[in-house]
């Protein structure tokens, strides 16, 4: 599954750094982290008629991240906020719009990894732009496991929502080249951990479940799926969970901002074919949810 270029981004404007550059001229400088280190953390934002979805929540894990990265001269919430909405103004774009928000730690003085020659202060992006969920997710998705494991807090903590995703990208190619739309990515321990990009849940017998996010990111819509599920009485539980428990489950769906709620239709080429009646329940309930969630801008 490939997402497509829109023309109607051919003139979008890109805010960089302090102001808004035309698509062609949206650029970071050459001695930015984010060219030397993959130095940044980031945010995908679904923009709704309503507003942007968990847009709190969303610029709390940035900050959250910046923190532990001991980033200095980081925009407020406000400061942030505002950069959103004068691209989305500056855009007209008031729905179907994903955000691609970036905090670098910024421009070095010389190239080098030491986070002391980074003394300008932080750089943010605010790349907005028409597109379509990641997924369709009345279609569904089928994937295959790989061999690149997920990143544990022992080398490089998945709560820290990084721009160095190369394992993320590697596990992905493994997904293209079989012809499949995702990677399945297990832990150290040879645990489910989540998709390249998405965080996943099972459904056996009226249960839900969803891996421990020991070494994922624990993903905003996998929290309001996990909150949502509590609210209505039906069981949710987090646990170890190996391929042999998701390939043997009722149903499978991922979760994400840029892709909601999306069923896994095959693993490994086992097809996943159980009764998916809970499922819809809690799509729908899901979906009655969404604009709740929705923070105007």
């Amino acid at each position: 599954m490939l997402q497509e270029y829109n023309p109607k981004n051919k003139d979008i404007l890109v805010y960089v750094g302090d102001r808004l550059y035309k698509r062609e001229e949206a650029k970071v400088s050459v001695f930015d982290s984010t060219v030397q280190n993959g130095d940044a953390v980031w945010e995908g934002l679904r923009v709704y008629p309503e507003g942007i979805v968990c847009l709190d929540k969303h610029l709390t894990r940035i900050h959250e991240g910046a923190k532990a990265l001991a980033y200095e001269g980081v925009p407020s919430k406000e400061e942030i906020r505002k950069a959103i909405k004068q691209t989305l103004d500056a855009n007209g774009m008031k729905n179907d719009t994903h955000i691609r928000l970036t905090l670098s730690r910024g421009e070095k003085v010389t190239s080098g990894m030491d986070a002391r020659l980074n003394q300008s202060g932080c750089c943010l992006i605010v790349l907005a732009e028409w597109k379509k969920k990641v997924y369709d997710p009345s279609k569904g998705i089928k994937v295959i496991s790989t061999s690149i494991r997920r990143s544990i807090p022992q080398f490089l903590d998945s709560k820290i929502h990084h721009n160095n995703m190369l394992s993320l990208v590697i596990a992905k190619i493994h997904a293209n080249i079989a012809g499949m739309d995702a990677a399945v990515m297990l832990d150290d321990r040879g645990f489910v951990a989540e998709l390249n990009d998405t965080n996943l849940f099972m459904i056996k017998n009226d249960e839900v479940f969803t891996p421990f996010a020991h070494a994922c990111l624990p993903g905003i819509t996998r929290g309001t799926i996990i909150s949502l599920l509590q609210e209505n009485n039906i069981p949710v539980f987090e646990k170890d969970l190996s391929l042999t428990e998701f390939v043997n489950a009722d149903v499978v769906f991922a979760t994400g901002t840029n892709g909601e709620m999306t069923p896994v239709h095959e693993i490994d080429s086992r097809k996943i074919e159980g009764d998916n009646s809970l499922f819809i329940r809690i799509q729908d309930l899901f979906q009655k949810k969404l604009p709740d969630l929705c923070e105007p801008i």
